[in-house]
């Protein structure tokens, strides 16, 4: 197991867990995979997660080729879903399902209905966005917001998280759990699963590395409550953790850890 350098607790805003570096980041989130799916293996039988795009979840997912890391995982009971997606083939390097199909998923012997990417070949981003909640009641049923065992996240330099983007009306969608909307400053489409479904994750945990992120990570931590400018500041799961597993290098602002080191 990765070794913590710091664990910082931020109430409400969750548990921050800091380690060395990108590597012992992928490295840490790899074992928070491992051990989540086998929790929930062992209380109910299966585990459904999602997962997010960028490079540490990528990173991870090579980790997970490895036989040490692929070998503890019992594939046949996973499910896998993604929080959010761009609009582009699933063969397309920025499509997050794809790569991370390539990358480990089609080696791992899970049968292809386990695998729940977001139908972007679908005429229109609006049916898309309604066959994946369509894909959630078929997996969940009647559990309502459906419930994922883990939900992977990330943190963008501008405070979104998965594509719940600054002054966007997804950030405050109530009724749909999953939408598809334009994102005006990417002048492009996305796709994602909404606040009421991410805050119904048993564990959550937002992925956060390098010096790019420092000041936001500190923003959305240390500072007042926006969700409409820091979206990730929505992600509060009512009967569920939340932790941010961080590198030094983004948590070099955090008021907690300065202090610390003071």
């Amino acid at each position: 197991m990765t070794k913590l350098i710091d664990v910082l607790d931020y109430g409400e805003r969750g548990a921050v867990h800091v380690v060395a570096d990108s590597a012992a980041l992928a490295v840490a989130s790899a074992e928070v995979l491992i051990a989540a799916v086998a929790s929930a293996i062992a209380a109910r039988g299966r585990a459904v997660i999602a997962l997010s795009g960028g490079t540490t979840p990528k990173r991870m997912g090579e980790l997970l080729t490895r036989d040490e890391y692929r070998n503890r995982i019992d594939w046949a009971r996973l499910h896998v879903f993604w929080g959010d997606e761009r609009w582009v083939p699933l063969d397309d390097p920025d499509c997050n399902a794809g790569v991370a199909i390539r990358t480990f998923l089609d080696g791992a012997g899970m049968p292809a209905s386990q695998l729940h990417p977001w139908r972007t070949d679908l005429p229109e981003p609006e049916g898309a966005a309604r066959d994946y909640a369509a894909q959630l009641r078929a997996a969940f049923g009647p559990e309502d917001p459906p419930r994922f065992d883990l939900i992977l996240l990330g943190l963008g330099d501008d405070g979104h998280t998965a594509s719940l983007y600054p002054t966007t009306d997804a950030i405050n969608e109530k009724e749909d759990h999953a939408v598809a909307h334009r994102v005006e400053k990417l002048d492009a489409v996305r796709l994602t699963l909404t606040p009421q479904v991410l805050n119904a994750g048993r564990e959550v945990v937002v992925l956060v590395a390098g010096s790019g992120k420092a000041h936001m990570l500190h923003r959305v931590l240390d500072g007042d409550i926006n969700v409409d400018l820091y979206p990730a500041q929505v992600v509060r799961p009512t009967n569920g953790t939340l932790r941010w597993l961080v590198d030094v290098a983004a948590a070099e602002l955090l008021e907690r850890r300065v202090a610390a080191d003071d």
